[in-house]
């Protein structure tokens, strides 16, 4: 199993719709960087995900999993867009913000403290582990 974090504005996409899809989840739809759908065709059923309200809050808020493989983005029909499918599996105890990443050093290398405008993005064994307990998981 691999580890992600999937980046949405609260106003675009919520955690709590997305929660509200149930076990059926959503299509990550949208993503137009090569990096990101990158990312997304290496997803296999099961790997987990943070789901991150960017913007205001700057926050873990859940944890998803990917229900459906990359397949075409049905929001376009260029066909060099694919996305995921992803369902709530739960939410984070207490939300982790951007800026105790930050100051976090075992997070120093973390992509969202690198690269924080990428929206789909790996996260390591490592990163996981420590967020989820400060997650209070």
């Amino acid at each position: 199993m691999r580890y992600w974090l999937f980046k949405s504005e609260p106003d675009t996409w919520s955690w709590d719709q997305q929660v509200a899809r149930g076990d059926k989840g959503e299509e990550w739809d949208g993503v137009r960087n090569y990096q990101a759908r990158n990312f997304m065709r290496e997803m296999e059923l099961g790997d987990r995900g943070f789901f991150y309200h960017s913007q205001k809050t700057r926050e873990i808020v859940g944890i998803v999993e990917v229900c459906a493989t990359a397949h075409p983005d049905s929001s376009t029909d260029d066909d060099r867009w694919e996305c995921v499918d992803i369902r709530a599996v739960q939410p984070v105890p207490r939300p982790v913000t951007l800026d105790e990443i930050k100051q976090t050093p075992d997070l120093a290398d973390m992509v969202l403290v690198k690269n924080s405008r990428l929206s789909v993005q790996p996260v390591t064994p490592e990163e996981w582990a420590l967020i989820c307990r400060m997650g209070g998981l």
